[in-house]
């Protein structure tokens, strides 16, 4: 069973930066590519940052410049370093990505962390 488990998101305040991190567990042969969403509430999830296995990255225009995706292979780690957050970074953070079992290919979502940011 692939278990993907983000950690921390907190309260910050504008300005700030957090570090998420989200380990990936299980009998998984491969990771590909990797995703970081948030959900605010009462709005859709919305897409945040990619990192591909080549370590080839891609964000929207609302987080550029100052969210960072990483990852790690060999620890099936992935990260995002967020900087400079505002109040509407306020989300719940999900870590998604497309993992290779015994079984094929899965697309896998961590439970969330939430991050607040707030004077």
């Amino acid at each position: 069973q692939v278990q993907l488990v983000e950690s921390g998101g907190g309260l910050v305040q504008p300005g700030g930066s957090l570090r998420l991190s989200c380990a990936a567990s299980g009998r998984i042969s491969s990771i590909g590519t990797m995703n970081w969403y948030r959900q605010a509430p009462g709005k859709q999830r919305e897409w945040v940052a990619t990192i591909r296995r080549d370590g080839s990255t891609d964000y929207p225009d609302s987080v550029k410049g100052r969210f960072t995706i990483s990852r790690d292979n060999g620890r099936k780690t992935l990260d995002l370093q967020m900087n400079s957050l505002k109040p509407e970074d306020t989300a719940v953070y999900y870590c998604n990505a497309a993992i290779l079992v015994s079984t094929g290919w899965g697309n896998y979502w961590g439970q969330g962390t939430q991050v607040t940011v707030s004077s």
